[in-house]
């Protein structure tokens, strides 16, 4: 039996709730409440993670045996300011029925609680939490106008301090290439430890298996800056997991964003906010503020 796989997803990234967040800015909590009220029947314009949220939904289509993907909303909101994104929910035909609603507090307390393998979100230091609960999470950047032309849903990752623990990146830190390099040329056969989105790679590929190999509806890639010689640790990494991958970028430092959206990505997750950024002007991206460059480091 295939496990399910669980993404929680906050109100602001799944729909555009720009003109009452700014209400809640520049007026405060009170106006905010009084606003959505007032505009509970307005349905919400898409948001950044709409198209990714619609795509996984989609996947239960596949599965004779039950719904095999849930998407559960955690938000800021309370109940009533957030009837407005229920309605919005109903009124585009998501599959979404659980949520919790934390009156202003951060929900990122109850992604274990759901079971979650992904939380995302536009407030950075809920993601925050949410990795240091243990539980995947990202920062949803502001995406291209105009979604994905593909039925597809495809996903891609950065490796290390994303897929991969930074082990190695700190060695790159702290003592250059070349020492990157020779270190992993000599741990080659020696598997990187898990990073924070190795659990939700894991479940996609648990789901991925349960598919039709020749016409899958899931593809995967990692889109990395790492080149020979060291992709073999990362290739026997993968391999000594268990874990397919469908495409394997070795870009040598190249920039992402042009190979990502060759790709199709419907997101992409990186842990460096520069290669976000860059990545984020072609494809929906979520910052990942894990590892040693997101030391000492606030998010924006």
């Amino acid at each position: 039996m295939t496990e399910k796989l669980v993404v929680a997803i906050s109100s602001r990234a799944l729909f555009d709730m720009g003109d009452s967040h700014a209400v809640y800015e520049q007026q405060g909590l009170d106006a905010f409440a009084r606003y959505q009220v007032e505009h509970e029947n307005d349905v919400l314009a898409p948001g950044d993670a709409f198209s990714l949220v619609s795509k996984l939904l989609s996947l239960n289509q596949f599965f004779g045996d039950g719904p095999k993907v849930e998407v559960i909303l955690l938000s800021r909101n309370s109940a009533d300011t957030g009837l407005r994104v229920f309605n919005s929910i109903e009124h585009y035909g998501l599959d979404i029925s659980r949520a919790a609603f934390c009156g202003g507090s951060s929900p990122y307390r109850y992604v274990s609680s759901f079971g979650c393998h992904l939380f995302l979100s536009t407030h950075a230091e809920d993601v925050r939490q949410a990795l240091e609960a243990g539980v995947a999470a990202a920062t949803i950047l502001s995406a291209p106008v105009g979604a994905v032309e593909n039925s597809q849903l495809r996903i891609a990752f950065d490796g290390d301090a994303v897929l991969f623990s930074d082990e190695a990146e700190r060695v790159y830190k702290s003592e250059g290439l070349e020492a990157f390099s020779r270190s992993e040329k000599e741990s080659a056969n020696q598997p990187l430890s898990g990073g924070p989105f190795k659990p939700f790679l894991a479940a996609l590929h648990r789901l991925q298996a349960a598919l039709d190999p020749h016409d899958c509806p899931i593809r995967t890639a990692l889109v990395t800056a790492r080149s020979a010689p060291a992709h073999e640790r990362v290739v026997r990494t993968l391999r000594a997991w268990d874990i397919r991958l469908d495409e394997s970028l070795f870009l040598g430092g190249m920039k992402k964003g042009e190979f990502l959206r060759a790709f199709g990505a419907d997101v992409f997750f990186d842990d460096h906010m520069v290669h976000c950024e860059s990545a984020s002007e072609h494809v929906a991206t979520g910052h990942v503020p894990h590892g040693i460059a997101n030391q000492g480091v606030d998010e924006r």
